[in-house]
């Protein structure tokens, strides 16, 4: 069975530059698991690879889509497959490097792929949930209850997605799921790079400071005035998945008038802290994970040397 390698862990935590390394190494390509990397024109709030990161080593699944076109896990699983079999056709072990736990979760263990978006059901949706605050989660719980006992009560997003599996193909999201979730035909080398939650934190906060003065808040911009160019209606844009990316959405607040810079940089920071939390919470359910401490490690050679020892000869 075909080798793949996975680098993963918490955003922040020092996987991109080890990535290159080890592609290097083993004279390979990458292909990125980061759900915001696919979009086009967001470069610094999501920490794509730099050009000359990009030009040393040659990545894969980054800038495949624009900012206000939808785009799910089936759509990437889909995508990113040929590529992977390109790379052994070439004799190339492909290394995925990423933290967006739903994409690995859908390569090593599957996933369903459900009908596509309906935005005019789901903007009926919105509106039935703003006149009765609860019912959309009430109405899902006699559907699929199921689905209902996985979501939050406060996870409009999630529950809309669910009713709208429910209406347009007249199944549950749940039963779908245990139908027609099926693995990629891989075996899969789990990396996993960890280090002091504490010394992240402070690395987290520290690259929010460097985004921001690299030009965050004129790409917001930027690509806010490109989904306005697609047609797309202002009231739209808060439901896009591009716009719900750290970064972008609280910097939109801020464009908006809704709230001030330092409030949106706080929001930033804080927002990312959460989300890499959650994404340790999520690899601790993840099967096969060899895990390296880096803490006290901030050097990609040595980062890279750590998570080499970990590899099976390949």
């Amino acid at each position: 069975m075909e080798k793949v390698i996975i680098l993963l862990g918490p955003t922040g935590v020092g996987k991109t530059a080890a990535s290159i390394f080890l592609a290097k190494a083993l004279n390979t390509e990458i292909i990125s698991s980061d759900s915001m990397q696919i979009y086009r024109h967001m470069d610094i709030g999501t920490a794509k690879p730099s050009r000359d990161e990009r030009l040393a080593v040659r990545h894969h699944m980054i800038d495949v889509a624009e900012p206000w076109e939808a785009y799910s896990t089936g759509e990437y699983i889909k995508q990113v497959q040929p590529v992977m079999d390109a790379l052994f056709d070439k004799g190339k072990i492909p290394i995925i490097a990423g933290g967006t736990g739903l994409y690995i979760k859908a390569m090593t263990r599957g996933i369903f792929t459900g009908p596509s978006a309906d935005w005019e059901l789901r903007n009926e949706l919105l509106v039935k949930e703003e006149e009765e605050p609860g019912s959309l989660f009430a109405y899902l719980k006699t559907l699929d209850p199921s689905a209902a006992g996985t979501i939050m009560p406060a996870d409009t997003r999630r529950i809309i997605r669910a009713l709208e599996v429910c209406v347009k193909s007249k199944s549950t999201i749940s039963g779908m799921r245990r139908a027609l979730t099926r693995p990629l035909p891989y075996e899969f080398i789990k990396i996993g790079i960890t280090r002091d939650r504490k010394e992240l934190y402070q690395m987290i906060e520290a690259r929010v400071d460097e985004m921001v003065e690299h030009g965050l808040v004129e790409e917001v911009k930027k690509v806010l005035e490109l989904i306005r160019a697609s047609g797309l209606p202002d009231s739209r844009a808060d439901e896009l998945s591009s716009m719900q990316a750290i970064g972008y959405k609280e910097i939109a607040l801020h464009l908006s008038g809704e709230i001030s810079f330092d409030e949106a940089i706080g929001l930033v920071k804080q927002r990312t802290r959460n989300y890499a939390k959650r994404q340790f919470t999520w690899f601790r359910k993840e099967e096969g994970i060899r895990w390296v401490d880096v803490t006290g490690t901030y050097n990609a050679d040595e980062i890279f040397r750590k998570v080499r020892e970990l590899i099976p000869a390949c």
